[in-house]
């Protein structure tokens, strides 16, 4: 994502500029994984996740007409609607009638009472379905926000347009796209507590349903930084994932995020969903045109695409998406340190980070930017970061090493300076894990640790 100003860049400088010197500011996405138990504690003291996965899970909390289903991969269905509602669409204008059932999660009490809460969910919505997903919290002086909603999501694009929602806050409050957000962290002021909503639609008269798998969000609260403190180089190991750039797809498909230009999410998606031998059918790809290289980038990209957002660099969307494919897995969280993700490569597990940064702070990059995702996929002896940077000439480009005190740094701060020395945001460890539901015990053990499974 390294062309014009995105949507995301605008919205965290608004972001920041409303929440004053004390705030994290990091207008975009994280998520999680399945919990055995009541929370799963990441490895940083800072950042918390809980989901619900299990056939327990699922039967705990409140439901109006849905079910748990049990099995190899348990879920929450359809049952009996619990009604009918009209959607207008905003982004085609049309009305649509959709039976509902809803599903409302337990309180969950987080062990970091948070600045910022960010949803994710993993689900299956065949044509004729779709989920809604919203939160509501409890402030640490015993007020409530609002029910906000967090993504109208489904796989495809022909009933709905997915879509995040904005204008949402309560005045000490926001959600910036799909990243619920205090107004001022400086005050004080934390979510203590929340519970998750989700509405499950479907086409009046049919036994249609969609399955969501989980469902759960990443709470943190990281502190203003504006360097992190360096880390020891540990194992070195280089993970075999596919490259691919996202510029070999500048000019297709603008209607999505101004083409290839701005894919790097998308992008960085599908290296990772092929690297675990997943990938779209020819059936899938049917509506791509003839004769473009690597068709299924442009498949990732319009199936991220929020067309509120007008980006395919909605978090929850990419991990959204990554878990429509057989089996995975996928969560956004934050990270602590270069340690964690270590750990992470050396298990096996690549990982797809957020950064922003100038030109000068990443040495070999050769660009600056404002937002941008690339896939970790290995460290060198040295320590350095070896990454498939997506924003490259080419796929043969696309494996770069950096420097390991710079990339650490860029990754982990929240604030940063820009061009203009003004300050601005960084994302504060924020990545993406895909995984499949049969992983090693070294992967099993790690991915625990890290908070989430």
């Amino acid at each position: 994502m390294t062309g014009p100003t995105s949507r995301r860049t605008v919205l965290t400088a608004a972001l920041a500029a409303a929440a004053g010197a004390g705030t994290v500011a990091s207008a975009g996405p994280a998520g999680a994984a399945p919990s055995r138990t009541p929370s799963s504690p990441a490895a940083d003291p800072l950042v918390e996740n809980r989901f619900w996965s299990t056939y327990t899970d699922w039967r705990c909390g409140s439901s109006a007409g849905t079910r748990a289903v049990a099995g190899r991969r348990p879920g929450l269905v359809i049952s009996a609607p619990a009604g009918r509602t009209d959607y207008t669409d905003p982004h085609t204008g049309t009305t649509s009638t959709w039976e509902y059932a809803t599903w409302t999660s337990p309180v969950h009490r987080s062990a970091v009472p948070a600045t910022e809460v960010i949803a994710s969910w993993n689900a299956h919505t065949p044509p004729g379905t779709w989920i809604q997903i919203e939160l509501r919290g409890s402030y640490s002086d015993g007020t409530d926000t609002p029910w906000y909603v967090m993504g109208r999501w489904a796989s495809a694009d022909t009933d709905i347009r997915r879509t995040s929602v904005d204008d949402q806050t309560d005045g000490r409050s926001t959600v910036w796209t799909d990243t619920f957000s205090l107004d001022d962290a400086a005050s004080g002021l934390r979510l203590a507590s929340y519970r998750l909503r989700l509405t499950l639609h479907r086409t009046p008269g049919t036994r249609l349903t969609p399955t969501v798998h989980r469902v759960g969000a990443m709470a943190s609260d990281v502190p203003d930084r504006f360097t992190v403190p360096a880390t020891a180089p540990g194992v070195s190991r280089e993970l075999a994932v596919p490259r691919y750039s996202q510029n070999v797809h500048v000019g297709e498909y603008p209607e999505y995020d101004n083409g290839g230009e701005a894919w790097c999410s998308p992008t960085s998606s599908q290296m990772i969903i092929e690297y675990w031998g997943r990938r779209p059918t020819p059936e899938d790809l049917a509506w791509v045109k003839p004769g473009l290289a690597d068709p299924q980038v442009c498949h990732a990209a319009r199936y991220t695409f929020d067309y509120q957002y007008d980006g395919c660099g909605n978090w929850p969307f990419n991990a959204a998406y990554a878990a429509t494919y057989r089996d995975m897995n996928a969560a956004v969280t934050r990270l602590g340190s270069l340690t964690d993700l270590e750990n992470l490569v050396a298990a096996g597990i690549p990982v797809i980070t957020s950064q922003s940064f100038l030109k000068d702070e990443l040495t070999g990059a050769g660009y600056g930017t404002s937002g941008h995702l690339m896939t970790v996929i290995g460290f060198t002896a040295a320590g350095d970061v070896i990454a498939n940077d997506p924003a490259s000439p080419s796929n043969d480009a696309v494996r770069r090493v950096y420097k390991r005190r710079e990339w650490e740094n860029i990754w982990l701060r929240t604030k940063r300076y820009d061009a203009n020395g003004a300050v601005r945001s960084g994302t504060g460890g924020v990545c993406y894990v895909y995984w499949p539901n049969q992983v090693t015990p070294a992967q099993r053990l790690v991915l625990r640790r890290t908070g989430l499974q």
